[in-house]
This record gives C-alpha cells, sequence and structure tokens, in this order.
C-alpha cells in the first residue's frame, strides 16, 4: 500500500468537504455573484494545493480580465490555473457529472460545452461574450483534450470568436511540470484512455512535483485564426523555456 497515497487521499477529502462547507457560508455572506464563485474556487484551489504538498510557480502578469488560453496535460491544470488567479473555466459538459467535483465546478460557475454539439458551442459563446464583461478572466484550453507533453495538439479556433466579437485581451498561459528524480512531465499527464481514479492515485503517490505557470502578454486580435495561430505559438515557446519579447 502506499501510506503518501493513503495519506494525502485522506487530506484531500477532507479539503474538499471543507471548501464545500466554506460555499455554504459564502451563500450566507451575500449575494452569490459570478465573482464570488470565481474567488471562491481560487481560494479553494490554493488551500486544496497546499494539502496536497503541491507547490507551483508564477511567472508573468497574471491578468484580472479578459480570456486566457493554456495548454492542458491533466485534471491538475484546473487545480494549478484556478489558485494562480480567480476564473471562469470552458469545461467539457462530462464534468458535469463526476461525483463532487461536478458539483464543485457548477458551484464555480465552469461553462459547459457539449463537444459534439454545434448548438452547444453557439450557447457556450454566448454565455462566454456576457462573462467576458466581468472582472474576472475566462479560461479555455484549445487543444480541446489533454495530451501527454510531448508537443501542443492543434487549436481549435472557435470559442476564440466571443473575444474578437467583444474586443477582450487574449492572453496565452503555459502549464508545465518538473517531478523529483528526473521523472518525465508524461507521468503526471492525464491523457488518451487512462481512468481518472487510479491515475489520481498515481499521482498522489509521487513524492513531490512543482507546477509552472507563465502567462504572456495580454493582447487583442482582429480575428479568431490569429489569436489561435498567435498564441499557440506563444505557448510553445514558453513550454520550451523561450523568453517572449512584447509585441
Amino acid at each position: 500500500m502506499n501510506v503518501r497515497a493513503c495519506r494525502r487521499a485522506v487530506a484531500l477529502a477532507f479539503t474538499l468537504a471543507m471548501c464545500m462547507v466554506r460555499f455554504g457560508m459564502v451563500r450566507l455572506r451575500g449575494p452569490l455573484t459570478w465573482e464570488r464563485r470565481a474567488r471562491w474556487v481560487h481560494d479553494s484551489s490554493r488551500q486544496i494545493l497546499a494539502a496536497l504538498g503541491i507547490e507551483y510557480e508564477v511567472q508573468g502578469e497574471i491578468p484580472v480580465a479578459g480570456l486566457v488560453v493554456a495548454n492542458h496535460l491533466s485534471y491538475l491544470d484546473i487545480l494549478i490555473l484556478s489558485a494562480a488567479m480567480p476564473c471562469f473555466f470552458v469545461a467539457k459538459a462530462e464534468i458535469a457529472h463526476w461525483p463532487f467535483f461536478g458539483t464543485a465546478t457548477r458551484c464555480g460557475g465552469t461553462i459547459y460545452i457539449n463537444r459534439a454539439s454545434r448548438a452547444s458551442a453557439g450557447r457556450v459563446a454566448a454565455t462566454m461574450e456576457s462573462r467576458l464583461q466581468l472582472p474576472v478572466p475566462v479560461l479555455f484550453f484549445p487543444e480541446g483534450t489533454s495530451s501527454d507533453g510531448s508537443g501542443l495538439l492543434p487549436f481549435h479556433n472557435r470559442l476564440f470568436e466571443p473575444a474578437v466579437r467583444t474586443r477582450s485581451t487574449v492572453t496565452s498561459a503555459s502549464v508545465r511540470y518538473r517531478l523529483q528524480h528526473g521523472m518525465p512531465e508524461r507521468e503526471l499527464c492525464w491523457y488518451g484512455n487512462d481512468a481518472f481514479l487510479p491515475h489520481l492515485w498515481k499521482a498522489l503517490g509521487y513524492s513531490g512535483f512543482t507546477a509552472e505557470v507563465r502567462f504572456g502578454a495580454a493582447q487583442i486580435y482582429p480575428d479568431r485564426r490569429s489569436a489561435a495561430e498567435q498564441t499557440y505559438a506563444e505557448i510553445a515557446a514558453m513550454r520550451a523555456g523561450v523568453e517572449l519579447v512584447p509585441q
């Protein structure tokens, strides 16, 4: 039996329960605005990472509004990015039905998309336009799924359109994991047909790792194609450790 994983699993369960208790307290303190939901997710994510002993580093100016796009390696990305900043996620509709996590994401204001439905994409775009008016960023993963970290998957550009239409800033964000003892990053990546719970158990058993988040400069784009192409190039460069030159 992996004692480290058992200990962290208990800490995770306790912290998740306390986060939901705190959400109930937030509801009692006044109107449950979108901003307060995002702040609750931000605080909860920090508490969960602290309970699990996961360290993270943030480089660059943290966005406070607009659209943020990031590469996607694992469910851990959501915790890391939420800890870095309050934000609203655009996520696949299946997550809404996950035990506990579905409830938590609904409480936090996640925008769900059915990737097989064009009508769903239209509704999501309209919701994103509305949320982009708030002082909280909207974040989505343009790859559409998680990868093994060996390279970026092609970006889908449709959900860049709400930012183009509202003239909102778009910020690139890269996520990278450093594991101890020279273990490759892909050990933490959740991709392909990996089952969630076995992968989570394996991740809880690692001796330690650090997550890195890098933010690029916020920019306004004239169309969704150029937005997708430029952010793809920026994220690839940040993942490779290249210093970006402000444009």
